[in-house]
């Protein structure tokens, strides 16, 4: 194994592991939004082209919206350390919580 192989097997920074598993969850809910807002997007131009009802307009702005604040809230939990990268994954979980609530369940 090269020495290059082995930093990349290696822990980054020295992170726990709950950390580390705290920043995978919060990554793969951030993927999901991402994943949600490309199918309300999808379904909201395919509606638009058969001319039927669709979504509109407010959640064809708000998820893609949404996603992206997501993702940069991510970036943060991912290159930061300590309360500031536990804050950033929270804000991720609180913006994916608002956006399903507000156009899913409310």
């Amino acid at each position: 194994m090269t020495d290059t192989e082995e930093l990349a097997l290696a822990p980054a920074r020295g992170r726990s592991r709950t950390a580390r598993r705290w920043r995978g969850l919060t990554g793969s809910l951030a993927a999901g939004l991402v994943a949600l807002a490309v199918l309300v997007l999808g379904a909201g131009l395919l509606c638009a082209f058969l001319d039927v009802p669709g979504p509109g307009a407010a959640p064809m702005i708000a998820h893609p919206a949404a996603a992206v604040l997501a993702l940069l809230a991510q970036r943060v939990a991912d290159r930061k350390d300590g309360v500031l990268a536990g804050a950033a994954g929270l804000a991720v979980l609180m913006i994916l919580a608002g956006a399903l609530w507000t156009f899913w369940w409310a």
